[in-house]
């Protein structure tokens, strides 16, 4: 077996296990989102004074129309600086500039959010009758994310930057 083709073989086997590191992350990241997301499902917005604002503020009440936009973008941006954390960290090990690391996954998610909240809005609306239909659309909504954004970080925020974290610590 030639040298290049053992290089390509160790580079597609530190690819899988890259992105099985990334997916472990990205479950975590789910079961944060999952909980944040139920707890303000089934806890939060019943609450007295939550009920009490939705019938007393138009404002308010035409936020929280459809409760699934608010609760679903609550919980994704505390999954996103989780998964965030850990995958630049660990995952990628990258030094880049933090900042503009978060930059181009805030552009990411300029994108990807209003789509997913328009698409589980009209999703959970139209299939209202479909029981917890809101969790059927989390569970679709989290796993194009985590394959889109795996992508994304992937080839965009963290290209040319991989395994630079332990040269910079050294």
């Amino acid at each position: 077996m030639s040298e290049e083709i053992k290089t390509e073989k160790k580079k597609g086997i530190a690819g899988f296990f890259q992105f099985l590191k990334f997916a472990m992350f990205s479950a975590s990241a789910g079961i944060i989102e999952a909980v944040s997301f139920t707890l303000m499902n089934t806890v939060i917005i019943k609450l007295p004074f939550i009920q009490h604002a939705l019938e007393t503020n138009d404002t308010f009440a035409k936020i929280m129309n459809n409760q699934y936009g608010p609760m679903y973008l609550i919980a994704l941006i505390l999954s996103v600086l989780w998964n965030f954390t850990f995958n630049r960290k660990f995952t990628f090990k990258s030094a880049a500039n933090v900042p503009v690391a978060m930059l181009k996954v805030f552009a990411f998610y300029c994108v990807f959010t209003p789509v997913t909240v328009i698409a589980g809005n009209y999703f959970t609306a139209k299939f209202a009758d479909v029981g917890k239909i809101e969790y059927i659309v989390l569970g679709c909504t989290m796993a194009c994310n985590m394959i889109t954004e795996f992508l994304y970080d992937k080839f965009v925020v963290f290209r040319g930057s991989e395994n630079t974290l332990e040269k910079k610590e050294k």
